[in-house]
């Protein structure tokens, strides 16, 4: 992909192999530069050298004091808080055109969940702490998918994230050319199946919302919408609610198909729920047979390619 075709996302420097971390080196991710830098264009960004600090530096943690959360240098030597502060106030605005961002890992400034918070004393406190910087990211971009790269090693997180990123770039597009009441009902209309998978009760709900454009300012309508999308879309799915939704787009094109070729795509959709197959196996037999029937309404769902083949995604789940 030339770089102008590919979707813009953030991520932590060291995870691009930057030697900008507190002890001089990096936490190089292979599968984000050999792998997803195919697709995405990455903006690099380490929040502790842009507020400032030098490399090498002291190591950092979070810790309570009274009703804030402080960034102090391990030994309690010096505080950070406010340098950090300033670099988030005047980076955040600057990302708004990022459709998804990768964190570091239990970083004081970049990690999502699972930051060790102390007291001042020094004594843990609990693991439940945001990074400021992706606490900062977090409420100023509430639509925008967020995670961290160790988490990509796993197969269904993965998945998941850049199905998000996919959709979210989607909808910013659809956006950026003027929200009009067609369009979110195109947009809808296009990713109505993977709402059915990722959440029925979303898909059930949201049908309702758009039934009358008329009834709210539109822009009101859309917010509601895609906060209802992108918080559904957050919901792995399970292999029970994906064989609920091709048994779905199965039976749209059950006329179209010969007796031979209902049963084979039968088959593996079972197969799968056996775990005998991974989800590939279904999903390319029912794009197969697209190629029979003349059903422009399943063509264009993406949930039949919701991201480029190329990534392989769905040979493991």
């Amino acid at each position: 992909m030339d770089t102008a075709e590919k979707i813009p996302v953030g991520i932590s420097a060291c995870l691009l192999g930057m030697e900008v971390r507190h002890d001089g080196g990096h936490k190089h991710s292979r599968y984000c530069t050999g792998v997803l830098a195919n697709h995405f264009s990455f903006r690099s960004l380490c929040p502790e050298m842009g507020s400032g600090l030098s490399t090498p530096r002291p190591s950092l943690r979070l810790i309570e004091q009274g009703d804030q959360v402080r960034m102090v240098t391990s030994d309690g030597q010096r505080d950070h808080t406010d340098l950090m502060a300033d670099f988030v106030e005047r980076t955040l605005p600057e990302l708004a055109g990022l459709r998804g961002f990768i964190l570091m890992a239990k970083s004081p400034s970049c990690g999502m969940e699972r930051v060790k918070l102390y007291r001042e004393d020094g004594e843990l406190l609990n693991r439940d702490a945001s990074g400021l910087f992706a606490a900062g990211l977090k409420k100023r971009y509430p639509l925008m998918p967020l995670e961290e790269a160790g988490r990509l090693n796993d197969d269904g997180l993965r998945e998941n994230f850049i199905e998000r990123v996919f959709l979210y770039d989607d909808w910013c597009q659809m956006v950026a050319n003027g929200l009009t009441p067609q369009r979110l009902i195109d947009f809808h209309s296009r990713h109505k199946f993977q709402l059915l998978a990722h959440c029925q009760r979303t898909y059930r709900e949201l049908g309702p919302m758009l039934g009358n454009l008329k009834a709210r300012p539109l822009q009101d309508i859309a917010d509601d919408y895609i906060h209802a999308v992108m918080e559904a879309m957050k919901k792995q799915v399970s292999r029970g609610a994906h064989v609920n939704t091709l048994q779905h787009l199965a039976g749209f094109l059950r006329d179209g198909l010969s007796q031979e070729d209902r049963s084979l795509i039968s088959e593996q959709i079972d197969a799968y729920l056996r775990e005998d197959v991974p989800l590939v196996v279904p999903m390319t037999l029912l794009r197969g047979a697209l190629r029979k029937v003349d059903q422009p309404y399943l063509q264009a769902q993406r949930y039949l390619s919701p991201y480029p083949d190329s990534l392989g995604l769905r040979n493991r789940v």
